[in-house]
């Protein structure tokens, strides 16, 4: 079992309610005795000091209610034995409401974990609370603001609070980053778990699409959406990974997925880079900063050094420029169907709107759900016609074919490479749409819509912000894309926590 919270850096500031190894060892205690009025007396201390520590940033939307604690399950000397875990507010727990960030979503309370959760606590995790979101995990709007929703307001950078904490999971990457919990899960449809773990400098990982249920998650797509740790280490990823992976009877798309899981901690390997072909994805690297080009490249030279055998992918896969047209027609198809679905699963009582349709007549009538952006995506999805629509058909097969078999699966093969490599994204950019400094770069699409797993590690700074190395590679490769980024971890050691360097300029 590893210690919690982890050993503070120089410069980082102590949370209030940050859990004295003391009372961590006494937790450690008391769970396997039974004692339950101890634990939530040290619950209490701890949710209370964590609350107030978060006060700028706002990641949590709800701490749990320690008196509510449920029994912990496992053992000591399991995985997660007495970690404590914040999940993002779009998965289900049995004690807390579940809003994806949306008022229409408040009383949504149906009392059953999602078996992700399940697996979490049977392992020993102890469930802190809920994180905030971009509402909806930012499909609502194309003017969505990363990090806001209605019922957890803004989310901020603890970087540099003006600058955005990119989403939609956004709550989970700060609150990792500022130390209120060593692990976070997180979901991502295209860029929701890297891109804020990349500028909020730590470390998230999307699995392979199918590697992890997504049973009483509020979905967008399910040919894309996946939960995924957010940590600061790869250690930790590939700890709670091992621990959350595996095939649920409910979700088809797992049903390799217990065939394929390995013990993802054992299979790290601090020499991985050791004569490995890397892919540099060069033909992305005009659209970055400056900055990050340049950490970049410097990051190149230092796994050369370790032994890696960098080769230039220059040409992007044939029909790279379609992508994003196929995407978006998958995903507002798919939300229409899978958010009804889902919707149709909850309780009545608690929750009014029953359909996409109902939500978007909801938010028409509700000002603090528009006071800041739209539903134009919304509206496009509920006109969508369903999976059987011909265009749809089209889009999916293509965008699949055009990012997995034609697109990471042939640059690799083409090139003799095992992994593939590029910036995550740049700095985090202001909240500001007036001015000039926005989102440049991004690594996430291919992985996404192929359901490849995707790693990023924090790799460096950009003006004064965090910057991430993102590695990727086939279906099913999770665990030697996460040994690679563990060996490039260890050489880097390129984390800074936040109050430890200065901010951005």
């Amino acid at each position: 079992m590893r210690d919690w919270p982890p050993p503070m850096q120089p410069g980082m500031r102590v949370p209030a309610g940050y859990m004295t190894p003391e009372a961590n060892l006494e937790m450690m205690v008391c769970l396997p005795e039974g004692d339950v009025a101890r634990v939530v007396s040290l619950m209490e201390q701890v949710v209370s000091g964590l609350a107030g520590a978060d006060a700028q940033t706002r990641s949590v939307i709800r701490w749990v209610a320690p008196a509510g604690l449920g029994p912990v399950g496992g053992a000591p000397g399991d995985p997660l034995w007495s970690m404590p875990v914040l999940l993002k507010d779009n998965i289900e727990t049995a004690d807390m409401p579940t809003t994806a960030g949306s008022l229409a979503l408040t009383e949504n309370a149906p009392g059953r974990d999602a078996p992700l959760v399940a697996r979490l606590r049977q392992n020993g995790a102890i469930i802190l609370g809920k994180t905030n979101l971009s509402e909806w995990a930012n499909i609502r709007s194309s003017n969505s603001i990363s990090g806001w929703s209605a019922v957890g307001g803004q989310t901020r950078n603890p970087y540099d609070l003006e600058r955005t904490p990119c989403g939609s999971s956004s709550g989970s990457a700060v609150a990792v980053a500022i130390g209120l919990a060593p692990a976070a899960i997180g979901t991502e449809t295209d860029g929701s778990i890297t891109c804020p773990a990349s500028v909020n400098g730590v470390v998230g990982f999307k699995p392979t699409v199918g590697l992890v249920s997504r049973t009483h998650i509020v979905p967008i797509s399910h040919s894309q959406d996946t939960a995924g740790p957010i940590t600061t280490t790869v250690e930790d990823a590939a700890r709670v990974l091992s621990v959350i992976a595996g095939t649920d009877p409910l979700d088809p798309a797992t049903a390799e997925a217990d065939a394929q899981k390995v013990d993802y901690r054992a299979a790290l390997d601090a020499g991985s880079l050791r004569g490995a072909r890397i892919g540099v994805l060069r033909f992305l690297l005009p659209s970055y900063s400056e900055e990050t080009r340049a950490e970049f490249e410097r990051s190149l030279r230092v796994m050369r050094d370790a032994g890696a055998v960098i080769v230039d992918v220059t040409e992007p896969p044939a029909d790279w420029r379609n992508l994003g047209t196929w995407e978006l027609q998958v995903l507002m198809t798919e939300l229409k169907v899978d958010l009804n679905a889902y919707l149709a699963s909850t309780d009545p009582e608690q929750v009014k709107t029953r359909t996409l349709a109902d939500v978007i007549a909801f938010n028409e009538a509700e000002p603090r759900e528009t006071e800041l952006f739209g539903q134009e995506l919304f509206v496009r999805a509920e006109a969508t016609t369903g999976l059987e629509d011909p265009v749809y058909v089209h889009a999916r097969a293509s965008s699949l074919r055009a990012a997995g078999p034609e697109g990471i699966d042939r640059m690799m093969a083409d090139h003799g490479v095992v992994a593939l490599i590029a910036p995550t994204t740049s700095r985090g950019w202001t909240s500001d749409r007036e001015d000039d400094d926005d989102m440049q770069g991004s690594a996430s699409r291919l992985a996404a819509i192929a359901g490849y797993p995707h790693l990023t590690v924090p790799m460096g700074f950009d003006r004064g912000m965090p910057v991430g190395m993102s590695f990727m590679a086939g279906k099913w490769d999770d665990a030697k894309v996460l040994s690679l980024g563990y060996a490039f971890e260890q050489l880097t050691q390129a984390r800074r926590a936040p109050g430890s360097i200065g901010g951005g300029d």
